[in-house]
């Protein structure tokens, strides 16, 4: 995800070229950059996924902290899981990538894996 996440934009920003292409067809209309560039920095802030993969990334190596403790920490580590999912549902909701999509439903299917391990570890 994280290495698919920065094509994002630049994909956006092509559909949006194309679009505008055929939209305008041959009518006598010019397309301002800076109109181009404002909707592309819009949609930019919109499907910014940074800080879930920050947060997902952190969530993580808590979550291994955990597993490795000698102290039982079943509630915690299903909290946690309850964290990761938001951030992956998240994820999955402002991208607006294919590839980004299926990492998305793998990564629900891997956290649905460990919660139905947790529920029997206390």
């Amino acid at each position: 995800v994280e290495l698919q996440a920065p094509n994002v934009v630049s994909e956006y920003r092509g559909k949006l070229l194309e679009r505008l292409r055929k939209a305008i067809g041959d009518a006598d209309v010019a397309v301002d950059d800076r109109d181009v560039i404002r909707e592309v920095a819009l949609y930019a802030d919109r499907c910014d996924i940074n800080e879930e993969i920050t947060r997902l990334r952190s969530h993580t190596d808590q979550f291994r902290r955990f597993l490795n403790s000698d102290t039982s920490m079943g509630r915690k580590l299903e909290f946690l899981g309850q964290e990761m999912f938001r951030e992956i549902n998240t994820i999955g909701s402002k991208a607006n990538n294919v590839a980004i999509a299926h990492h998305v439903v793998d990564m629900k299917a891997a956290i649905e894996r460990i919660r139905e391990v947790l529920q029997n570890v206390e």
